[in-house]
């Protein structure tokens, strides 16, 4: 069990590890073209590594909260940074696309593990409105990774190639699991019987709940606006733009200082009304996608695109902060599951929803990625009156 002298460098680290999900998902989008070149696949193929890691990190998430719940959070999670590595140095050192497709899938499954036992961690170690604060700066870490990883991974594929991507990831499970093994420590104090017809029964409970569920697919249109672009942005930037990839990491860096605003803007008004600041944002949101429409149909430039996906991509990280801080301290006293069935859920949605956008709008310019957020936005507006509706009920 964890100490109370370990428990502040065991924060810091659990923290550090929650990047982790971002840089697995967004470190080779710049080196999505070029990937494809070298292994003589499609676009739609060298996207599939990308729908793969979403819907196995999605599903693994739906039942490995409850097994964190009873087995416990540190060896676990241990485990899964070691397979993590060596997935990672298998897709640096392979040109099979299928043999990628598995290792993407294998990431998804550690990945989660990882990231729910982190997200269960501060709940078991933090309370009240303490547990507030972490919650919500959890989600602007988390956010740190789609800025940074990006950046990084357009200056590694230049400088080495795409597959030098994958041995920074690998290196960094690595470090992750020394400092884990140096620092942290078991924090689940009373362990759940694992007892199948009590788990069904507390996701019965959390999925019957309508804010909570609700909550989920909000946050599932709010991600899915910034995977459609990671999914088609490095294609627009390099292919129909012309620019190189340490541009489009450019491009994804800025984008994901984005996704940060909007979760420190978030904190800063997490005592404000709820339902009126995610209205108010929505309003601002749609402006923002009109006013991209609009320009799209004009011109066409780099900064154009970028300038309105920051606007854009702001307010989505807004209602993610919200809504995330919202279901997560739902139910406190079942962190496990609770973590594991808010990012299962969610994605699971972001990867069907932009998949399927992507397929419909494919990755050719400003103007099918400005129509693709509008589709993202009159999702969430009906989402948003299902709420209003539920809580005039109530």
């Amino acid at each position: 069990m964890i100490t109370q002298t370990r428990r502040r460098t065991a924060t810091y680290l659990a923290l550090a590890m929650i990047p982790l999900s971002g840089f697995a998902t967004d470190i080779y989008i710049p080196s999505l073209p070029q990937m494809g070149d070298d292994l003589n696949v499609s676009s739609l193929q060298v996207q599939m590594t990308l729908s793969i890691f979403l819907i196995s990190y999605g599903i693994s998430q739906l039942f490995i909260g409850a097994i964190l719940d009873s087995f416990g959070r540190y060896r676990l999670g241990l485990v899964s940074l070691i397979l993590f590595a060596a997935a990672s140095i298998c897709i640096a050192n392979t040109h099979n696309i299928y043999l990628i497709y598995i290792m993407r899938a294998v990431h998804g499954l550690t990945v989660a593990t990882i990231v729910v036992a982190k997200r269960a961690y501060f709940v078991d170690v933090y309370q009240g409105d303490e547990l507030k604060s972490y919650l919500s700066i959890f989600t602007i870490i988390w956010s740190a990774g789609p800025i940074i990883a990006p950046f990084v991974g357009g200056y590694l594929e230049a400088a080495f190639g795409w597959n030098f991507n994958f041995y920074f990831l690998a290196g960094m499970a690595i470090v992750l699991a020394l400092l884990e093994i140096l620092f942290s420590a078991e924090t689940l104090s009373k362990p759940s019987v694992f007892d199948l017809k009590k788990i069904t029964a507390t996701y019965y409970k959390m999925i019957t709940t309508p804010s909570f569920t609700l909550g989920l697919i909000m946050l599932g249109f709010a991600y899915s606006m910034v995977m459609v672009y990671n999914l088609t942005g490095p294609f627009i930037v390099q292919h129909h733009l012309g620019f190189s990839p340490v541009v489009a990491g450019y491009c994804s860096l800025i984008l994901g200082l984005s996704w940060m605003l909007g979760g420190f803007i978030g904190k800063a008004t997490i005592q404000r009304p709820f339902l009126k600041k995610i209205t108010v944002n929505l309003l601002i949101q749609a402006l923002f996608v009109l006013a991209m429409i609009v320009g799209s149909a004009f011109t066409e430039s780099l900064y154009s695109l970028v300038f309105f996906a920051f606007l854009i991509h702001t307010c989505a990280g807004y209602t993610f902060n919200n809504y995330f801080t919202a279901n997560l301290s739902q139910f406190p006293e079942n962190a496990g599951i609770a973590s594991g069935l808010v990012g299962g859920v969610v994605f699971i949605i972001v990867s069907f929803l932009s998949s399927g956008v992507v397929s419909i709008l494919p990755a050719s310019d400003s103007m099918n990625l400005s129509v693709s957020y509008l589709l993202l936005l009159a999702a969430s507006f009906i989402g948003l009156y299902f709420i209003y509706k539920i809580r005039t009920r109530a």
